[in-house]
């Protein structure tokens, strides 16, 4: 199961677009998400203040600002291997 992390605070619309995307994708995909809000921490409302919404999938940074529901899927798919 991939692990999904928002960076976000309260008031900002493209945050709630990504959370509307990711509650939609959440029957496509085996995945869980948490939000966490930027302003709770002085260091990361420093770190992550002029690109919210941040999307971290697996503990690596996915997504800013925007991320549209194909793409998200697209990065949760696993990669095929290649046999030699």
């Amino acid at each position: 199961m991939h692990e999904v992390v928002v960076y976000s605070r309260p008031g900002c619309h493209l945050c709630d677009v990504v959370k509307e995307t990711l509650a939609q994708a959440q029957g496509q995909a085996d995945f869980e998400w948490r939000e966490i809000d930027i302003d709770t921490d002085p260091e990361l409302r420093l770190k992550y203040n002029d690109e919210i919404p941040v999307v971290f999938i697996d503990g690596r940074k996915a997504f800013k600002y925007h991320m549209d529901s194909r793409d998200f899927l697209r990065r949760l798919a696993p990669r095929p291997r290649i046999l030699a």
